[in-house]
């Protein structure tokens, strides 16, 4: 089952910001297609610990920092930042 897309859209785009990524500017420069955008939140959207991901973004992350452990987009955030 998946959650609730505004919430996730939300979370997706604060965890990028969070790790120094500008997901609109990424799709404008081509570093993200749509698509995966989208990829991104319905992957986020399956995670079942978003409880973790806000206890993370909370503790006020940094540029410097990875994603949560449990996170299902980190992967794709960690191939972001190397294109930044």
């Amino acid at each position: 089952m998946l959650g609730d897309p505004e919430r996730h859209f939300w979370l997706t785009r604060s965890v990028a910001r969070t790790l120094g990524l500008n997901l609109s500017e990424a799709i404008a420069s081509h570093r993200l297609s749509e698509g995966e955008y989208a990829e991104m939140v319905t992957r986020c959207r399956g995670c079942s610990n978003t409880a973790d991901c806000e206890e993370w973004l909370s503790c006020g992350g940094t540029k410097d920092c990875t994603a949560p452990r449990s996170c299902r987009i980190a992967e794709m955030l960690a191939r972001l930042r190397v294109l930044h």
